[in-house]
């Protein structure tokens, strides 16, 4: 795998050929044809980032351009599509444990297509592994063959079964079908891909290299988004700092681009790598009313000689200096980060520092991982491979830290007036609305389905395990 690192030939930002979005629409028409009136449906399973949740509103997008629509249980679905992750140990296993207990429906049901897609399939001894351990799925396809799911989904349907995982060719798909869940705040992806390396992460293998989308099109679909009533995009990315699109446009010209777009209240991000946050983007931060006073800025440890094991590229004291460079620009700005525990060879005192950085640097959330080693990754093969237990033990102290100071945080948000972009309704409780403050803490409050989609002011009176509670002040549009 490690050959991809120092592959320079790899076209950036290349779009896919049109002959095959052309043949994916062909197919899916001829789909919708010759399934006319059988009122066949699906249901995705979706594991992972946000970038696959994307992914997932794409690939139903492509089913109902084929004709079926969406279930709302695996139980009464026609065809069953796992879109999975490849990140955490703890996913894979989850999969196969779920395919694997479909076997008695689909000896029910022998009309069912089980399909499994996304990072994991993108693997080829994945692949390999799913197509002969679970000889009852009809289709395994990789991240880069997305785009000809309504070509794969046809020859499945003709009773061929297929695994296909295609080399990393870093083309980009555009005007694929989408099938959004209605909402005032949406997803767009604007680049795909990484060439960091990290030593431990295989999204470089299963995603390919960076290569971002061109501005025009990204701009375009934010301003159909805001006049189909979209109040608040997330512009994703696996490192959105490394943006870099056609015309000189970096990441920053697209948050001012982005921030001209009418209709469109707030501005999000995710996720940023600390070796590429610039003041150019800081400033940006600062000066762009629109953009949240929020960056999730993953730090992965405290340690400087164990980021130098994870290929981080930067140090303790680089990322404490941006932490306070963001606070000093951004008034009242939240971090949010993510922490590994466990890496190859981290001794109590390595991890020590991270316990330390995690209360000095003032996170408001953190999501926490036992490292988890993934075939083809340069960590996997390192020496001094820690022990189940004291990953365990380190994470839960670390989970510990991150909680209390998570208390502390929320504390200073009660007796203050926030607004809250309203998202929905708690459904075991219809009479408490729910949405975010710009700097991305949850805020429940008595509230009716008829305030989804409003800006409210919110006052703070309290705060529960993860999120804030309130009571309405008042209302604007």
């Amino acid at each position: 795998m490690h050959k991809l690192e120092n592959d320079l030939e790899l076209k950036k930002n290349a779009a896919v050929p049109e002959e095959e979005l052309r043949a994916g629409r062909e197919a899916a028409s001829r789909l919708r044809e010759r399934l006319c009136g059988r009122g066949l449906s699906y249901f995705i399973e979706t594991y992972g980032c946000q970038m696959n949740e994307h992914d997932s509103e794409k690939l139903a997008g492509m089913l109902q351009s084929c004709g079926l629509a969406k279930a709302e249980t695996k139980i009464g679905a026609d065809v069953i599509l796992f879109n999975t992750c490849c990140v955490r140990e703890h996913a894979e296993k989850r999969l196969m444990g779920n395919v694997g207990a479909l076997k008695k429906l689909k000896d029910e049901k022998p009309g069912l297509l089980v399909c499994v897609c996304g990072c994991m399939a993108q693997q080829k001894d994945v692949a390999d592994k799913l197509y002969r351990r679970f000889p009852f799925v009809d289709l395994i396809f990789g991240t880069h063959e997305l785009h000809l799911f309504p070509q794969l989904l046809e020859q499945a349907m003709e009773g061929r079964r297929l695994a296909r995982v295609r080399e990393l060719d870093g083309e980009i798909a555009e005007g694929l079908p989408v099938s959004r869940n209605n909402g005032v705040s949406q997803f767009v992806t604007i680049m795909y891909g990484c060439d960091n390396f990290c030593s431990y992460c295989i999204v470089p293998y299963v995603r390919g290299r960076e290569r971002s989308r061109e501005p025009e099109r990204i701009l375009a679909e934010i301003r159909a988004l805001a006049k189909d009533g979209v109040k608040e995009i997330t512009l994703l990315g696996q490192n959105v700092n490394s943006y870099q699109g056609d015309g000189g446009v970096d990441f920053p010209e697209l948050l001012r681009r982005t921030g001209k777009i009418e209709g469109i209240a707030r501005i999000r991000f995710m996720t940023s790598h600390p070796k590429d946050l610039s003041p150019r983007l800081i400033e940006a931060m600062a000066s762009l009313p629109k953009v949240c006073p929020h960056i999730h800025l993953p730090v992965q440890s405290g340690s400087d000689r164990v980021l130098c094991l994870m290929n981080r590229r930067y140090t303790r004291a680089d990322y404490l200096a941006l932490a306070a460079a963001l606070r000093a620009a951004v008034p009242g700005i939240e971090i949010t980060t993510d922490f590994i525990v466990g890496f190859p060879g981290e001794t109590e005192e390595d991890f020590l520092d991270s316990l330390r950085l995690a209360r000095e640097a003032g996170f408001s959330a953190a999501y926490t991982f036992k490292y988890s080693k993934r075939s083809g990754t340069r960590a996997a093969g390192m020496e001094e491979q820690i022990p189940e237990q004291v990953k365990k033990d380190r994470l839960k102290r670390l989970n510990d830290a991150v909680a209390e100071g998570l208390r502390a945080g929320n504390e200073k948000y009660v007796g203050r007036t926030g607004e809250v972009l309203v998202e929905g309704c708690d459904r075991r409780n219809a009479a408490m609305a729910f949405g975010k403050l710009p700097s991305f803490k949850m805020v429940y409050f008595p509230g009716g389905e008829s305030l989804i989609g409003r800006t409210v002011r919110v006052n703070i009176t309290k705060t529960s395990v993860n999120s804030l509670i309130g009571e309405l002040a008042d209302q604007k549009g």
